[in-house]
């Protein structure tokens, strides 16, 4: 897999303040989760995913998990009517790592 299909597969991290605390929160027996959540196309699977993230930060990854968020209707009143829209639909993928593994660029953000 080379870095212009990588590329393809990954768009951006995503990081949140609820994903921010899914990344530090511990689990019963103390370990950190461990997860981060990226935007993919919307055409990637998750062996497709795993592979990617594997490979372009050097992590060893145990689990993927995906879903596609709809876009939202939008509104807007102006003076000349009511402008309806929506935003675009996409898919998340939430990966979770292996113990003692991180990916770094998102520990900076």
């Amino acid at each position: 897999m080379d870095n212009s299909m990588i590329n393809k597969i990954l768009r951006r991290p995503i990081v949140t303040e609820k994903m921010t605390i899914m990344k530090d929160k511990k689990k019963r027996n103390g370990e950190p989760l461990n997860q981060y959540a990226f935007e993919v196309s919307k055409d990637s699977n998750k062996i497709e995913i795993k592979a990617a993230v594997e490979k372009k930060f050097n992590v060893k990854v145990d689990s993927v998990r995906t879903s596609n968020v709809m876009g939202k209707s939008k509104v807007r009143y102006t003076k000349g009517g009511v402008n309806y829209g929506r935003s675009r639909n996409w898919k998340k993928a939430v990966i979770t790592l292996a113990k003692d593994n991180k990916i770094e660029f998102v520990e900076g953000a």
